[in-house]
């Protein structure tokens, strides 16, 4: 019985709508409202701030809706859906919103607690080069995220 739901053809609109929404978030999160926020606010150390717990809220978001999408495709699909670029474009999307938020928000949020990170500083360094990371790491996921939002988590039989 819960298979047959997780296959239904409403089940895949339902699928396409979080998947959409998490994404959509992401896209808008990252490209458009923590930009503005560095353009238009004077204290960096605030729009980081901001920015910083934007982008912590749709990682939670992102693991909550991944987490819960990939069970419902393992339930319906079973192992066959990880043998297809699918499965294991949100298996990378799910590692890669696991690392930014176990891993590299907290280590940039230690770096800015140690103090002012001052341009040119070793401390300095080190931050831009785990913003570096993180943007990388963002721009794969979002990438993989919007393709799965066109083509679905699942092959259309």
């Amino acid at each position: 019985m819960t298979k047959a739901i997780l296959t239904a053809p409403r089940f895949d609109m339902v699928e396409r709508l979080l998947m959409a929404l998490w994404i959509g978030g992401v896209c808008i999160v990252g490209y458009l409202v923590a930009p503005i926020l560095f353009a238009t606010l004077e204290d960096r150390q605030l729009a980081g701030m901001l920015a910083g717990k934007m982008f912590s809220a749709i990682s939670w978001i992102g693991l909550v809706i991944g987490v819960t999408l990939t069970v419902a495709c393992l339930v319906a699909e079973g192992s066959a859906w990880l043998r297809q670029w699918r499965g294991w474009a949100m298996v990378a999307i799910l590692a890669i919103v696991v690392s930014m938020l176990f891993v590299v928000q907290p280590m940039m949020a230690d770096l800015k607690s140690q103090g002012s990170v001052i341009p040119g500083s070793e401390l300095a360094a080190t931050f831009g080069r785990l913003h570096g990371i993180s943007s990388g790491l963002y721009f794969v996921m979002s990438l993989l995220g919007l393709a799965l939002v066109a083509l679905g988590l699942r092959r259309r039989s």
